[in-house]
Protein backbone atom coordinates (compact mmCIF):
# COMPACT_ATOMS: atom_id res chain seq x y z
CA UNK A 1 0.00 0.00 0.00
CA UNK A 2 1.22 3.22 -0.60
CA UNK A 3 0.44 6.62 -0.29
CA UNK A 4 1.05 10.63 -0.53
CA UNK A 5 0.07 13.67 1.35
CA UNK A 6 1.14 17.43 1.65
CA UNK A 7 0.50 18.14 5.23
CA UNK A 8 -3.01 19.75 5.76
CA UNK A 9 -4.39 19.07 2.62
CA UNK A 10 -6.10 15.89 0.95
CA UNK A 11 -4.52 13.46 -0.26
CA UNK A 12 -5.16 13.05 -3.94
CA UNK A 13 -6.19 16.73 -4.60
CA UNK A 14 -3.15 18.29 -2.62
CA UNK A 15 -1.42 21.76 -3.77
CA UNK A 16 2.59 21.78 -4.28
CA UNK A 17 2.89 25.32 -2.27
CA UNK A 18 6.35 25.33 -1.03
CA UNK A 19 6.96 28.98 -1.46
CA UNK A 20 9.39 30.48 1.50
CA UNK A 21 7.26 31.69 4.54
CA UNK A 22 8.19 34.93 3.41
CA UNK A 23 8.22 34.91 0.08
CA UNK A 24 6.44 38.17 -0.72
CA UNK A 25 8.31 40.34 1.98
CA UNK A 26 11.50 39.37 0.68
CA UNK A 27 10.50 39.90 -3.27
CA UNK A 28 9.22 43.49 -2.10
CA UNK A 29 12.73 44.12 -0.38
CA UNK A 30 14.35 42.57 -3.31
CA UNK A 31 12.98 45.06 -5.83
CA UNK A 32 13.58 48.24 -3.34
CA UNK A 33 17.55 47.27 -2.63
CA UNK A 34 17.79 47.02 -6.46
CA UNK A 35 16.57 50.78 -7.30
CA UNK A 36 19.27 51.84 -4.57
CA UNK A 37 21.88 49.94 -5.67
CA UNK A 38 21.37 50.87 -9.69
CA UNK A 39 21.11 54.03 -8.81
CA UNK A 40 24.73 53.78 -6.96
CA UNK A 41 26.38 52.29 -9.69
CA UNK A 42 25.63 54.71 -11.98
CA UNK A 43 27.40 57.07 -9.64
CA UNK A 44 30.07 54.97 -8.56
CA UNK A 45 31.14 54.10 -12.12
CA UNK A 46 30.96 57.35 -13.64
CA UNK A 47 32.74 59.10 -11.21
CA UNK A 48 35.64 56.62 -11.23
CA UNK A 49 36.07 57.14 -14.71
CA UNK A 50 35.85 61.17 -13.85
CA UNK A 51 38.48 61.02 -10.82
CA UNK A 52 40.91 58.20 -11.89
CA UNK A 53 40.08 55.35 -9.66
CA UNK A 54 40.11 51.57 -10.25
CA UNK A 55 38.91 50.48 -7.20
CA UNK A 56 36.40 53.03 -7.87
CA UNK A 57 34.94 51.46 -11.38
CA UNK A 58 35.42 48.67 -9.82
CA UNK A 59 32.78 48.71 -6.95
CA UNK A 60 30.45 50.32 -9.70
CA UNK A 61 31.06 47.19 -11.85
CA UNK A 62 30.64 45.23 -8.92
CA UNK A 63 27.37 46.57 -7.62
CA UNK A 64 26.16 46.44 -11.71
CA UNK A 65 26.63 42.87 -10.99
CA UNK A 66 24.24 42.80 -8.46
CA UNK A 67 22.02 44.68 -9.55
CA UNK A 68 21.44 42.33 -12.21
CA UNK A 69 21.73 39.79 -9.96
CA UNK A 70 19.31 40.69 -8.07
CA UNK A 71 17.10 41.61 -10.79
CA UNK A 72 17.16 37.60 -11.63
CA UNK A 73 16.19 37.09 -7.85
CA UNK A 74 13.21 39.18 -7.95
CA UNK A 75 12.09 37.58 -10.97
CA UNK A 76 12.83 34.52 -9.58
CA UNK A 77 10.25 35.34 -7.06
CA UNK A 78 7.76 36.71 -9.32
CA UNK A 79 7.43 33.82 -11.70
CA UNK A 80 7.71 31.47 -8.77
CA UNK A 81 4.39 33.19 -7.23
CA UNK A 82 2.63 33.82 -10.54
CA UNK A 83 2.98 29.47 -11.25
CA UNK A 84 2.80 28.33 -7.90
CA UNK A 85 -0.75 26.71 -8.99
CA UNK A 86 0.76 25.39 -12.11
CA UNK A 87 0.49 21.59 -12.09
CA UNK A 88 3.12 21.16 -14.59
CA UNK A 89 5.51 21.71 -11.73
CA UNK A 90 5.53 18.21 -10.40
CA UNK A 91 6.86 19.44 -6.65
CA UNK A 92 5.81 22.99 -7.09
CA UNK A 93 7.91 26.16 -8.08
CA UNK A 94 10.02 26.53 -4.45
CA UNK A 95 13.18 25.71 -6.54
CA UNK A 96 13.00 28.26 -8.85
CA UNK A 97 15.09 30.91 -5.86
CA UNK A 98 17.97 28.36 -6.02
CA UNK A 99 17.88 28.43 -9.82
CA UNK A 100 18.48 31.97 -9.74
CA UNK A 101 20.77 32.18 -7.13
CA UNK A 102 23.34 29.36 -9.19
CA UNK A 103 22.51 31.45 -12.13
CA UNK A 104 24.00 34.85 -10.48
CA UNK A 105 26.96 32.92 -9.10
CA UNK A 106 27.83 32.35 -12.43
CA UNK A 107 27.60 35.80 -13.29
CA UNK A 108 29.26 37.10 -10.08
CA UNK A 109 32.65 34.76 -10.81
CA UNK A 110 32.92 36.29 -14.30
CA UNK A 111 32.75 39.89 -13.40
CA UNK A 112 35.56 38.77 -10.10
CA UNK A 113 37.44 37.54 -13.04
CA UNK A 114 37.13 40.94 -14.92
CA UNK A 115 37.75 43.21 -12.33
CA UNK A 116 40.71 40.99 -11.64
CA UNK A 117 41.99 41.61 -14.70
CA UNK A 118 41.44 44.89 -14.90
CA UNK A 119 43.04 45.60 -11.79
CA UNK A 120 46.18 43.41 -12.65
CA UNK A 121 46.23 45.97 -15.72
CA UNK A 122 45.90 49.00 -13.14
CA UNK A 123 48.50 47.74 -11.45
CA UNK A 124 51.71 47.35 -13.82
CA UNK A 125 50.16 50.76 -15.34
CA UNK A 126 49.14 53.17 -12.84
CA UNK A 127 47.21 56.36 -13.43
CA UNK A 128 46.76 59.80 -11.95
CA UNK A 129 43.50 59.97 -8.98
CA UNK A 130 41.62 62.31 -7.88
CA UNK A 131 42.00 61.18 -4.17
CA UNK A 132 39.42 63.54 -2.39
CA UNK A 133 36.07 63.54 -4.93
CA UNK A 134 37.24 59.17 -5.05
CA UNK A 135 36.89 58.95 -1.06
CA UNK A 136 33.93 60.49 -1.29
CA UNK A 137 31.70 58.77 -3.58
CA UNK A 138 32.74 55.78 -2.16
CA UNK A 139 31.62 56.68 1.34
CA UNK A 140 28.37 56.87 -0.32
CA UNK A 141 28.40 53.67 -1.73
CA UNK A 142 29.35 52.16 1.27
CA UNK A 143 26.40 53.87 2.82
CA UNK A 144 24.15 52.12 0.62
CA UNK A 145 25.43 48.77 0.72
CA UNK A 146 24.95 49.11 3.89
CA UNK A 147 21.31 49.87 3.74
CA UNK A 148 21.21 47.50 1.70
CA UNK A 149 22.34 44.96 3.32
CA UNK A 150 20.26 45.97 6.72
CA UNK A 151 17.13 45.49 4.37
CA UNK A 152 18.14 41.80 3.25
CA UNK A 153 19.63 40.95 6.21
CA UNK A 154 16.65 41.62 8.30
CA UNK A 155 14.84 39.33 6.16
CA UNK A 156 17.52 36.70 5.81
CA UNK A 157 17.86 36.43 9.48
CA UNK A 158 13.94 35.74 9.78
CA UNK A 159 14.05 32.69 7.38
CA UNK A 160 16.39 31.11 9.21
CA UNK A 161 15.08 31.23 12.65
CA UNK A 162 12.28 28.52 12.56
CA UNK A 163 14.18 25.92 14.27
CA UNK A 164 15.79 25.51 16.69
CA UNK A 165 16.15 21.78 17.58
CA UNK A 166 17.26 20.06 14.23
CA UNK A 167 19.53 21.09 12.02
CA UNK A 168 17.15 21.00 8.33
CA UNK A 169 19.01 23.34 6.14
CA UNK A 170 16.36 24.63 3.71
CA UNK A 171 17.24 28.43 3.69
CA UNK A 172 15.86 30.36 1.00
CA UNK A 173 18.86 30.80 -1.52
CA UNK A 174 17.39 33.18 -3.49
CA UNK A 175 17.59 35.80 -0.45
CA UNK A 176 20.70 34.33 0.80
CA UNK A 177 22.37 35.45 -2.89
CA UNK A 178 21.02 39.24 -3.14
CA UNK A 179 22.21 39.19 0.69
CA UNK A 180 26.04 38.25 -0.08
CA UNK A 181 25.73 40.23 -3.29
CA UNK A 182 25.51 43.59 -1.27
CA UNK A 183 27.52 42.32 1.65
CA UNK A 184 30.59 41.93 -0.46
CA UNK A 185 30.04 45.11 -2.40
CA UNK A 186 30.31 46.62 0.80
CA UNK A 187 33.37 44.82 1.62
CA UNK A 188 34.85 46.14 -1.93
CA UNK A 189 33.82 49.66 -0.87
CA UNK A 190 35.69 49.18 2.48
CA UNK A 191 38.60 48.32 0.59
CA UNK A 192 38.20 51.50 -2.01
CA UNK A 193 37.98 53.56 1.06
CA UNK A 194 41.12 51.96 2.70
CA UNK A 195 43.36 52.27 -0.83
CA UNK A 196 42.51 55.47 -1.48
CA UNK A 197 43.10 57.15 1.84
CA UNK A 198 46.29 55.61 1.92
CA UNK A 199 47.02 56.83 -1.26
CA UNK A 200 46.27 60.11 -0.64
CA UNK A 201 48.38 60.68 2.72
CA UNK A 202 51.09 58.74 1.27
CA UNK A 203 51.22 59.53 -2.94
CA UNK A 204 50.85 55.52 -3.84
CA UNK A 205 48.96 54.71 -6.44
CA UNK A 206 49.16 50.88 -6.29
CA UNK A 207 47.23 50.33 -3.37
CA UNK A 208 44.07 51.19 -5.53
CA UNK A 209 44.46 48.79 -8.05
CA UNK A 210 45.79 46.38 -5.05
CA UNK A 211 42.66 46.56 -3.51
CA UNK A 212 40.86 45.77 -7.05
CA UNK A 213 42.22 42.35 -7.10
CA UNK A 214 41.46 42.06 -3.01
CA UNK A 215 38.04 42.44 -4.01
CA UNK A 216 38.20 39.88 -6.90
CA UNK A 217 39.17 37.22 -4.88
CA UNK A 218 36.59 38.00 -2.18
CA UNK A 219 34.05 37.99 -5.11
CA UNK A 220 35.22 34.72 -6.10
CA UNK A 221 34.95 33.25 -3.17
CA UNK A 222 31.06 34.32 -2.56
CA UNK A 223 30.29 33.44 -5.72
CA UNK A 224 32.13 29.26 -4.70
CA UNK A 225 29.73 29.19 -2.23
CA UNK A 226 26.42 30.21 -3.87
CA UNK A 227 27.17 27.79 -6.82
CA UNK A 228 28.00 24.84 -4.54
CA UNK A 229 25.09 25.46 -1.93
CA UNK A 230 21.99 26.55 -4.62
CA UNK A 231 23.61 23.58 -6.79
CA UNK A 232 23.23 21.04 -4.38
CA UNK A 233 19.69 22.13 -4.11
CA UNK A 234 18.90 21.93 -7.67
CA UNK A 235 20.53 18.77 -7.69
CA UNK A 236 18.61 17.33 -4.63
CA UNK A 237 22.03 16.71 -3.02
CA UNK A 238 21.65 16.28 1.21
CA UNK A 239 24.35 18.33 3.22
CA UNK A 240 26.37 16.52 5.64
CA UNK A 241 24.83 18.60 8.63
CA UNK A 242 21.19 17.52 7.77
CA UNK A 243 19.51 15.24 10.60
CA UNK A 244 16.11 14.91 8.47
CA UNK A 245 16.92 11.64 7.01
CA UNK A 246 18.20 10.46 10.61
CA UNK A 247 15.24 11.67 12.26
CA UNK A 248 12.63 10.21 10.22
CA UNK A 249 14.56 6.45 10.45
CA UNK A 250 14.28 7.12 14.33
CA UNK A 251 10.96 8.17 14.47
CA UNK A 252 9.27 5.14 11.84
CA UNK A 253 11.93 2.55 13.52
CA UNK A 254 10.81 2.31 16.91
CA UNK A 255 8.22 -0.06 16.31
CA UNK A 256 10.82 -2.41 14.97
CA UNK A 257 9.55 -1.49 11.42
CA UNK A 258 12.39 -1.25 8.73
CA UNK A 259 12.91 1.45 6.28
CA UNK A 260 13.96 -0.55 3.55
CA UNK A 261 14.23 3.38 1.22
CA UNK A 262 14.13 6.39 2.20
CA UNK A 263 14.59 9.73 -0.16
CA UNK A 264 14.41 12.96 1.61
CA UNK A 265 15.04 16.58 -0.67
CA UNK A 266 14.50 20.42 -0.78
CA UNK A 267 11.28 21.38 -2.44
CA UNK A 268 11.48 24.96 -1.54
CA UNK A 269 13.36 27.68 0.99
CA UNK A 270 11.89 25.48 4.61
CA UNK A 271 10.33 22.94 2.69
CA UNK A 272 11.58 19.06 2.21
CA UNK A 273 9.96 15.91 0.78
CA UNK A 274 10.28 12.49 1.80
CA UNK A 275 9.77 9.25 -0.14
CA UNK A 276 9.91 6.27 2.50
CA UNK A 277 9.60 2.47 2.12
CA UNK A 278 8.95 0.51 5.19
CA UNK A 279 8.64 -3.20 5.48
CA UNK A 280 6.50 -4.17 8.96
CA UNK A 281 5.40 -7.22 10.46
CA UNK A 282 2.10 -5.47 11.40
CA UNK A 283 1.84 -3.22 8.16
CA UNK A 284 -0.42 0.03 9.09
CA UNK A 285 -2.32 2.32 7.17
CA UNK A 286 0.52 5.11 5.47
CA UNK A 287 -1.45 7.34 7.38
CA UNK A 288 -0.50 6.05 10.23
CA UNK A 289 3.23 6.75 9.36
CA UNK A 290 2.57 10.33 8.62
CA UNK A 291 1.03 11.05 11.65
CA UNK A 292 4.26 10.39 13.28
CA UNK A 293 5.83 12.43 11.13
CA UNK A 294 3.53 15.55 11.08
CA UNK A 295 5.60 17.11 13.82
CA UNK A 296 8.33 18.05 12.00
CA UNK A 297 8.00 21.34 10.80
CA UNK A 298 10.44 21.59 7.53
CA UNK A 299 8.43 18.07 6.00
CA UNK A 300 5.99 19.29 3.79
CA UNK A 301 5.08 16.37 1.18
CA UNK A 302 5.88 12.60 2.55
CA UNK A 303 5.06 9.63 0.11
CA UNK A 304 4.71 5.92 2.08
CA UNK A 305 5.13 3.10 0.87
CA UNK A 306 4.41 -0.37 3.10
CA UNK A 307 5.27 -3.85 2.55
CA UNK A 308 4.39 -6.96 4.81
CA UNK A 309 7.52 -8.76 5.95
CA UNK A 310 5.75 -11.96 4.56
CA UNK A 311 5.35 -10.58 0.73
CA UNK A 312 5.65 -13.04 -1.58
Amino acid sequence: MSDAESHGRPAGGHEHVFLGEHHGRNERRTWFVIALTATMMVVEITAGHLYGSMALVADGWHMSTHAAAMLIAALAYFHARKHVGNPRFSFGTGKLGDLAAFASAIVLALIALLIGWESLLRLLAPVPIDFPQAIAVAVIGLAVNIASAWLLRDAHHHDHGHDHHHHHHGGDNNLRAAYLHVLADALTSVLAIIALVAGSLYGWLWPDPAMGIVGALVIGRWSWGLIRDAGGVLLDYVPPGEDLPDEIRAILGRDGDTITDLHVWQLGPGHHGAIVSIMSAAPMPPSHYRGKLAHIHDLSHVTIEVEPINAG
